[in-house]
């Protein structure tokens, strides 16, 4: 057995976790390159190399697997610095875009402005030609009018095209000629089909979707060229995989080709890495919570399976392909702190990113964030913070707050720092509802699983926000995206459109329907280098009451593939039905939008823990530390534990903090913290001890 490497490239650091033949693990950070993003996973193995004490080459020679997650594509459609896109429409439907869905996005908002399409007018090019709904062809496609549109994307050095006409999900021809005529003028240009990619119903969603497709596609095919070559130039010959934000990998050629799969995957491998956490104290679900220094993260792991949507958004665009149902919201450690022309405090989404970053980290950040406010706190050791890697300036932080936050607001430094973690630990809980609530779930019936470099400094503020008795901390937490990527399968989804009554579905059709998908999938994963043997394929419905507008995703039994029981899918759906929205009508029709089907590849789950390395030769004495108690408002002196030699069954009473070297874990008053048997730190409220502890299965 040779190296396996996760990477999770975010807005800030660049996590690596390496596992070694012998077990052995190293956690290594390295700032990312936001100008040059490749250039940040280079850099990072060139020092895991050097700690290694090999030459670059040598050490990748060792190397089986890469599994790497990037926000590349996220990041340049959030700042509009993606390549120039062209559309090609059905003629009377140019505006499909501005228009959406034909309702108001926020019906009581009336201040609230439309996001610019990715795609302006003028490159939003009608083309004759018409099917109907059920797929007969009611005008023949405009040849010439295509090709006027692409005379028309020449002038415009157009790079990248996508082609979305009126239900080309049941009938593809219009779509399949008029990509060939693109493809014959413009060879270089990245052409996405709609039905191609997203082969359903509702044409805006369709549209939108094939549009990020093709804005993201260049980026990431230019990504990983870049990357590539480097990895190349340095004779690596193991096998690369991407993470997708389905939550499973795929080849970076698979990936090139449904670039819009990209656009969530940094992290969309949480949820699998919380699983593993949660599975040793017989948990099958749980919150999973990622606070890096650009964004948060929060997501729902239930039954063993994290939640999917298919019903997405993307800075406010519909992205319809299934993905991992993450929350993201800009509060991390760089978010910057304001006082607004009303007098309040607000913190992000604007963040101070790696470069120049907070104002402790001395790189010309001049701005309060939440890194400054939680060293002024006395959360943060500024001589220790990442290993003592980069050294902080306290004195920066508190005259960045004395004068963004505390002049302002006529508060002490220590006052205005308390209000800043309060503020961005109450919108941190807010997303948390987001996910849980809107679902039908309680957040107090799941404990929450911790990560990122500044998680674990959050998140008991969090839990007590939202009344969570139970919080996990991996002693890798910091690397937790990483981690997780090294256990993800691989994994492909499939979507027909049906659009009619559940009841008249034939039996039949819907077996060669899911079986055609299936088969589409095997190939796909065999020539991944998935073995048969671990092939296997989970079929779903989207199905809703008649007349209603949303629909539900329904997971089946995969033994529906040869026999489907409609019986057994009304009676799932009607209970999904019940949990979400309070009520079923067990009278009302059922409607059947999309025929589903994922197909998995699945990789040895044994590979990677999240249990981390337990220091023997550390320092287990604790030092002494003032730092900010929420509950009793004032700085208090506790006890500062380094976390690395602490092993099972070791406690510890808050409040106190607990040190790991790539983060922190701030244990406030009302809770403790306790070493499970793998190594990792859970806290719990301590009115509730006995019996949290019976059930946490802890030594």
């Amino acid at each position: 057995m040779s190296i396996r490497i996760g990477i999770d490239v975010g807005g800030t650091f660049t996590d690596f976790l390496v596992i070694y033949p012998e077990g052995q693990r190293r956690i290594h950070k390295t700032s990312s390159v936001p100008s040059d993003p490749p250039l940040a996973v280079y850099n990072g193995l060139q020092e895991i190399a050097a700690l290694d004490k090999k030459p670059i080459e040598e050490f990748l020679a060792g190397v089986e697997l890469i599994v790497h997650g990037t926000t590349v594509t996220t990041n340049a459609l959030l700042t509009r610095r993606g390549p120039k896109t062209a559309l090609l429409v059905t003629e009377g439907f140019r505006d499909v875009l501005p228009m959406r869905h034909g309702t108001r996005e926020e019906p009581y908002d009336n201040r609230l402005e439309q996001p610019d399409p990715l795609v302006p007018r003028h490159l939003r090019l009608p083309v004759g030609g018409r099917f109907d709904y059920k797929g007969d062809e009611v005008t023949p496609l405009s040849e010439q009018d295509v090709r006027e549109a692409v005379g028309i994307m020449q002038e415009q050095d157009v790079e990248s095209v996508a082609i979305s006409f009126m239900h080309s999900h049941a009938a593809t021809a219009h779509e399949d000629r008029a990509a060939e005529i693109v493809a014959e003028i413009m060879p270089d240009a990245y052409i996405t089909k709609s039905s191609e990619l997203l082969g359903q119903a509702r044409y805006y969603e369709r549209t939108s979707t094939a549009v990020l497709n093709s804005y993201a596609g260049p980026i990431i095919s230019s990504y990983l060229t870049k990357l590539l070559e480097l990895l190349s130039a340095v004779k690596f010959d193991g096998i690369l995989l991407m993470m997708q934000s389905n939550g499973g990998v795929a080849t970076p050629d698979q990936l090139a080709k449904r670039a819009a799969l990209s656009l969530l995957s940094g992290p969309a491998s949480g949820p699998t890495a919380g699983l593993l956490v949660t599975a040793t104290h017989g948990w099958d679900s749980c919150i999973t919570v990622d606070m890096g220094g650009t964004s948060f993260d929060a997501a729902v792991v239930k039954d063993n399976k994290p939640l999917v949507m298919t019903d997405g958004e993307i800075d406010r665009w519909s992205l319809a392909l299934p993905a991992v149902d993450i929350h993201t919201i800009g509060a991390g450690g760089g978010s910057i702190a304001t006082v607004d022309e009303g007098g309040l405090l607000r913190v992000g989404p604007q963040s101070a990113g790696a470069v120049p970053g907070p104002a402790c980290y001395r790189r010309g950040g001049v701005h309060a964030t939440t890194t400054d406010a939680d060293v002024v706190l006395g959360y943060i050791d500024p001589d220790t913070f990442m290993n003592g890697q980069i050294g902080l300036d306290r004195e920066a932080s508190i005259q960045a707050i004395k004068t963004d936050v505390a002049d302002p607001l006529g508060l002490s430094v220590e006052e205005a720092a308390a209000g800043i973690y309060e503020v961005v630990n109450v919108t941190m809980a807010t997303g948390v509802r987001d996910i849980t609530v809107r679902r039908g779930l309680d957040p107090r019936d799941f404990p929450i699983v911790v990560a990122g470099g500044a998680g674990p400094v959050h998140a008991a503020a969090i839990a007590r926000e939202l009344e969570i008795p139970v919080l996990i901390t991996p002693r890798d937490s910091s690397i937790f995206c990483a981690a997780g990527m090294l256990v993800c399968d691989f994994k492909h989804d499939y979507v027909q459109s049906a659009n009619q009554r559940l009841h008249t579905l034939s039996g039949e059709t819907l077996v060669s329907v899911w079986k055609g998908m299936a088969e589409e999938g095997r190939k796909t994963l065999l020539a991944e280098g998935v073995p048969e043997t671990d092939i296997s394929f989970i079929p779903s419905l989207d199905l809703r009451y008649k007349g209603q507008w949303y629909e539900l995703n329904i997971e089946v039994n995969p033994s529906n593939l040869d026999t489907p029981d409609f019986v057994e899918f009304a009676k799932v759906f009607h209970r999904e039905h019940e949990v979400l929205f309070g009520y079923n009508n067990l009278e009302m029709p059922i409607d059947l939008l999309h025929i589903r089907l994922s197909a998995i590849g699945h990789t040895p789950k044994d590979r990677v823990t999240l249990s981390g390395t337990i220091s023997s030769d550390a320092v287990r004495e604790p030092k002494r530390r003032n730092i900010w108690s929420p509950k009793q408002h004032r700085m208090v002196e506790v006890d500062v534990h380094q976390g690395g030699p602490m092993g099972p069954g070791e406690e510890v009473e808050g409040p106190a903090i607990i040190e790991l070297g790539t983060t922190t874990i701030v244990v406030l008053d009302e809770y403790n913290t306790v070493v499970d048997k793998n190594g990792s730190f859970v806290m719990y409220l301590r009115d509730q001890k006995e019996t949290l502890k019976a059930r946490l299965n802890l030594i």
